[in-house]
């Protein structure tokens, strides 16, 4: 059968090592980035939110009427995600005040729940088969309750746990390296595996987001959330122009 004009064409990138640098880049950004809407130009977690899901749904949208995958609009929607993530996220446990062993449980659960639920639908939670607009809304879903967990997760590791911000980014960055050992030394699912990694890199890039913009006092590096923002945009950008991106091939 030729595949050449046919709608499902998977739009998620293959899962690279450049693929995981952006990826970390993208949650550190979604960490400064959410806190400088709502902590630096004081918007406040909920008007940040609502900006941020705004921005999620139109490029969710864009997204999923596209008829080919762009890197330029997957990275931006993974942006979105994560932005969208840490401001949800802080709202949850900080104003809502159910905490983050609360925030972090609730999402949890949202997340396997959502994970389940695709699975059931479509049989698969592979990325490979993210080829349609019904796996697509799925996909997403996912990805979005998976950012949000992460910074209530990584904000729990910070504080409830007391880890600081580099404990906490010790622990992450040792659980991503036994995925990656896992990968290469098992047989364990690599669909498992993926969404695990993938999970994990959001509190990873939490944590190294507050420890550049949180104050020195706290045990942060006191970095303006405007410049580190910048500078993991123009990081991200550097990777898509400089490497080669190509979609996740389709099983046939």
């Amino acid at each position: 059968m030729n595949h050449s004009g046919d709608q499902a064409v998977t739009k998620v990138p293959a899962v690279t090592l450049v693929f995981w640098l952006i990826k970390v880049a993208a949650t550190t950004l979604g960490e400064t980035g959410g806190d400088a809407v709502s902590m630096s130009m004081n918007l406040g977690y909920l008007v940040g939110t609502v900006i941020f899901a705004a921005m999620f749904a139109v490029a969710v949208s864009a997204q999923i009427i596209a008829t080919r995958f762009n890197p330029w609009l997957y990275w931006t929607t993974i942006v979105a995600t994560t932005t969208v993530g840490t401001t949800l996220a802080d709202y949850v446990t900080r104003s809502m005040g159910i905490g983050y062993a609360g925030g972090s449980s609730l999402l949890f659960v949202l997340l396997i729940a959502s994970l389940f639920v695709w699975h059931r639908d479509l049989g698969s939670i592979s990325i490979d088969t993210v080829s349609t607009p019904r796996a697509e809304i799925h996909y997403w879903l996912t990805i979005m309750f998976s950012q949000t967990l992460g910074t209530a997760l990584g904000d729990w590791t910070v504080d409830t746990a007391g880890l600081g911000y580099v404990g906490a980014a010790i622990i992450f960055g040792a659980l991503l390296a036994m995925v990656a050992g896992a990968y290469f030394w098992t047989a364990i699912s690599r669909t498992s595996l993926f969404w695990t990694a993938f999970i994990l890199t959001r509190p990873l890039g939490a944590v190294v987001g507050d420890f550049l913009d949180k104050p020195v006092a706290a045990g942060g590096l006191a970095l303006s959330r405007y410049s580190a923002s910048a500078v993991l945009l123009l990081f991200m950008v550097a990777c898509i122009l400089l490497f080669r991106h190509r979609a996740a091939e389709r099983p046939h």
